[in-house]
């Protein structure tokens, strides 16, 4: 299946109707074909809104959800950004349209490497992606304008609010078990943190340490 006229319509369709309307991520999510970043037999199922299974037990979200993230996280051209959890690649490449520098971690190797590859493919230079333990962020690049968190842990971890520069934005799922997760916006302002829910969720969790590939 390509993503074609067709596919394309219903794709933007289906994000609108889920609550995604900052045109400026649309648009990027229009630019960016998610078929590219899933692999054998779930490869026609790239347009449909649903989670997929990936390589190391991981899974690439749910279009809707990755558009509303995106969308609550709010990145200005100028912004440089930090992921959490690099996994398909997929999140990563739709912040290269928006951001000035996407920085991408992950605890296994091998999604790293082939991230890597079709980010070079798809000629997206302001992408940097790092194999690296997520719960700890990526200190040597810190302060960020942006955080993005695509795991849940039981609360925002602390090195990552630590990353987060006066005015940032962190977005990520908090919830105790793979069941009740909650997305949520912090903001950080000189005085601390203000956070704010924003709907149900289900990610995998955030684990410490690296992987075993």
């Amino acid at each position: 299946m390509s993503f074609d006229a067709d596919a394309k319509m219903k794709f933007l369709y289906a994000l609108r109707s889920h609550g995604v309307t900052d045109a400026r991520v649309l648009d990027a999510m229009e630019k960016i074909d998610r078929a590219r970043f899933v692999k054998g037999l779930f490869a026609e199922r790239a347009y449909a809104d649903m989670p997929l299974p990936i390589a190391c037990g991981q899974t690439i979200s749910q279009p809707s959800v990755v558009g509303l993230m995106t969308q609550a996280l709010d990145v200005q051209p100028r912004d440089k950004v930090l992921e959490v959890g690099c996994g398909s690649g997929y999140q990563a490449a739709i912040l290269s349209y928006l951001g000035r520098r996407i920085y991408t971690i992950d605890r296994f190797r091998s999604l790293v490497a082939e991230a890597r590859t079709i980010f070079t493919e798809l000629d997206l230079p302001n992408i940097t992606a790092i194999t690296a333990d997520g719960s700890h962020g990526l200190p040597e690049q810190a302060p960020f304008d942006r955080i993005i968190v695509t795991a849940a842990a039981e609360d925002p971890p602390g090195p990552l609010l630590a990353q987060l520069r006066v005015g940032g934005i962190m977005v990520l799922p908090v919830g105790q078990s793979d069941t009740v997760q909650s997305l949520i916006r912090v903001t950080r302002n000189e005085t601390g943190f203000d956070y704010e829910e924003l709907r149900a969720v289900r990610f995998v969790p955030l684990v410490e340490g690296l992987g075993q590939d």
